[in-house]
């Protein structure tokens, strides 16, 4: 299941929930407060909360870009269909880039980057992320299991885009700054 549907269910699911115990808690009619929304507003409020739907997507598909690098970059495969599920553009070629190079240079990275995102900004379309990064863990090793260098890994900033393209949210553009930058 993609991470869109995964969010979509759940939210739909929580919606269907909240709407069930709005109608049981309405349900006596005979409560003399109890009066019908004006006309309309039923949607208003639906429309209201698809901006935070539409945000929680577009975090869904930064978190799992960055699943997909981490699993591609223990191999590091350029070609590997998975870059295309979260990433287009230059968030894309970045990262077939950094593969390119750890590939020529004979190392993979093993442990895990853990995100913090937070959301800069937003339209209908386009969210703009910032974060830092927790890369101690996400280090880079030879072959033959040695240490690529003795840099530790550290925090680092990185801004993001995450576009909307019919239905699916990719990251699209991309900038990491050095360790040690947040």
């Amino acid at each position: 299941m993609t991470t869109r549907r995964w969010v979509s269910a759940l939210l739909a699911g929580a919606s269907a929930a909240i709407a069930g115990l709005l109608l049981a808690g309405c349900a006596d009619d005979k409560s003399p407060d109890a009066r019908p929304l004006p006309k309309g507003k039923s949607a208003e409020m639906a429309a209201s909360s698809r901006p935070d739907m539409e945000q929680a997507e577009a975090l869904a598909a930064y978190r799992s870009w960055w699943r997909d690098l981490a699993a591609v970059s223990a191999t590091p495969d350029p070609a590997s269909p998975r870059l295309n599920d979260h990433a287009m553009g230059g968030a894309l070629e970045l990262m077939k880039h950094g593969l390119e190079t750890a590939q020529k240079q004979m190392v993979v990275a093993r442990g895990t980057p853990r995100p913090n995102p937070e959301i800069s900004s937003a339209s209908r379309d386009m969210v703009v992320i910032r974060d830092c990064v927790d890369g101690t863990d996400w280090l880079q090793y030879k072959q033959n299991g040695e240490l690529k260098n003795d840099v530790p890994g550290g925090h680092f900033k990185v801004d993001a885009s995450v576009r909307r393209v019919d239905s699916t949210w990719k990251v699209s553009d991309l900038y990491m700054h050095e360790a040690g930058s947040c």
